[in-house]
């Protein structure tokens, strides 16, 4: 993709922002994570949020995904949809898209230089304030940005990610159609509350008085969480495993050159339109896809009971046809190689239960990096014992990598496996390259920062088995 004029320029701006994706401390609760500074910028540039028909999506894990599901399946139906997620593994114009096709760099560019001005003053205004205030975060205004692409190319809906939490995340000013929320596990943990109570107050925070949300949190614990608020709310509640269900069926084999697809059953008991849809294809790998796909079909079911136009043909047609990179991603075969970008335990244990049900390669090599807030023993723990060796590296586009020592020491405490320590993916794709057969199944996880830089790497550089490299 060719970059329009003034590309260089609108990333500059938007990188000399305070970024908490690539902070080595995320504050959440202090006044750096405020949504009045967010409503402000919004009605600077003329609240364009106002304007949308919005599904507001939040949780743990399989919020990306879920998104994009049900983005997917409105743009099947013939509605022009926005889909908002983060982060972004390549360009940053993958966070904003319509209709499945990311922002046009022209677009983003004129969208960078619209609020740019807007931020400058707001700039100001918070240094006359307090000469310590910041203006707003770079999520903030890629948030925003979002929001006001949507609203100049007259979507028909919506569909926001919440990128940390809910209740404080930026994207938590609008009044949705839908909210949902996929799943409550631990992470973030320093920020959102070490008990899964905790992290669920701050996801459940995205619910809207008199607004459906649809959970598909399966837990106690946190779903107790979730009944208490949107009770409070007035806002109707539609579980998993009370008003609806699935049943998933992995493919047994995926290593070969032809596509293979999970199938899943779907039942609803919504009140207003209750169905049934067997063999459902999914486009994405993995049991969990299937839970996040259920939460998307559950949160379809309530926009058509608002009157939404969503056949049975465009919802199946828009799951099979979903490709979401970094999510258990084959990106290469003989041998297979699979990026994914699980970064906390719930994940990880996702990944390992579809490797060992869709994958069948006798000989396992593990390509690992992670993020300094991670629980990185737990994720080791996990993952080690399913692999024959493991390449321990770290990410450069990010300065919240783990240093290798760190994780050298943790993974020699868990296991004996030999192990490899490499100071960038290039030269873990190095000992890839020297170690790896046609039977062997490659992956490389641990981190979104780790999924961008490896895929980057692998297509500049395709797996040639047999050739020769220095030892990293």
């Amino acid at each position: 993709m060719n970059d329009s004029p003034g590309h260089a320029e609108a990333l500059a701006f938007l990188f000399g922002r305070i970024d908490y994706e690539r902070a080595l401390w995320i504050p959440y609760h202090r006044r750096e994570f405020r949504l009045d500074r967010m409503r402000d910028l919004l009605a600077r540039l003329g609240n364009p949020q106002e304007k949308l028909r919005i599904v507001h999506v939040a949780g743990t894990k399989g919020k990306g995904s879920t998104s994009a599901m049900i983005a997917a399946a409105l743009t099947a139906a013939g509605y022009r949809t926005g889909l908002y997620t983060s982060p972004h593994l390549e360009r940053i114009e993958e966070r904003i898209q319509v209709d499945c096709q990311m922002c046009a760099p022209v677009e983003f560019v004129a969208l960078v230089r619209q609020a740019q001005p807007i931020v400058e003053q707001m700039d100001q205004a918070a240094a006359r304030h307090e000469p310590m205030e910041c203006g707003p975060t770079y999520f903030e205004i890629t948030t925003a940005l979002a929001m006001l692409h949507f609203a100049n190319v007259n979507t028909d809906a919506a569909v926001l990610e919440v990128g940390l939490g809910g209740r404080l995340d930026s994207t938590n000013v609008c009044r949705p159609m839908v909210s949902a929320i996929t799943s409550i596990s631990f992470d973030h943990t320093k920020q959102l509350g070490n008990t899964l109570a905790a992290i669920a107050e701050e996801k459940a925070g995205i619910i809207k008085p008199g607004v459906p949300v649809v959970s598909g949190v399966v837990d106690a614990e946190p779903r107790r969480v979730i009944e208490r608020v949107a009770q409070e709310s007035g806002s109707r509640l539609v579980q998993l495993g009370v008003d609806f269900s699935y049943h998933y069926a992995p493919p047994r084999e995926v290593n070969s050159q032809d596509a293979a697809h999970g199938v899943m059953d779907f039942e609803s008991r919504n009140r207003v339109a209750p169905q049934r849809i067997g063999q459902i294809e999914l486009g994405l790998l993995g049991r969990h896809q299937a839970s996040n796909a259920a939460v998307a079909l559950a949160t379809l079911d309530e926009l058509r009971a608002q009157g939404w136009n969503l056949s049975e043909h465009a919802v199946r047609r828009g799951l099979a046809e979903l490709r979401w990179p970094g999510r258990i991603e084959i990106v290469s075969r003989q041998p297979t190689v699979v990026v994914d970008a699980a970064h906390n335990l719930a994940s990880i244990e996702s990944l390992i239960e579809t490797l060992n049900e869709s994958f069948t390669a006798p000989h396992r090599l593990l390509v690992f990096a992670t993020t300094q807030d991670k629980d990185v023993g737990g994720m080791l723990r996990r993952l080690l014992p399913q692999f024959e060796t493991v390449i321990l590296t770290r990410y450069e586009n990010n300065p919240r990598a783990v240093g290798l020592e760190q994780l050298g020491l943790c993974a020699a405490e868990i296991s004996s496996i030999p192990r490899f320590e490499c100071e960038n993916p290039a030269a873990a794709w190095d000992v890839v390259h020297r170690l790896a057969t046609p039977n062997h199944l490659i992956c490389a996880t641990g981190s979104f920062f780790l999924a961008a830089e490896m895929r980057a790497e692998i297509a500049r550089r395709p797996l040639q088995l047999g050739r020769k490299f220095a030892a990293a």
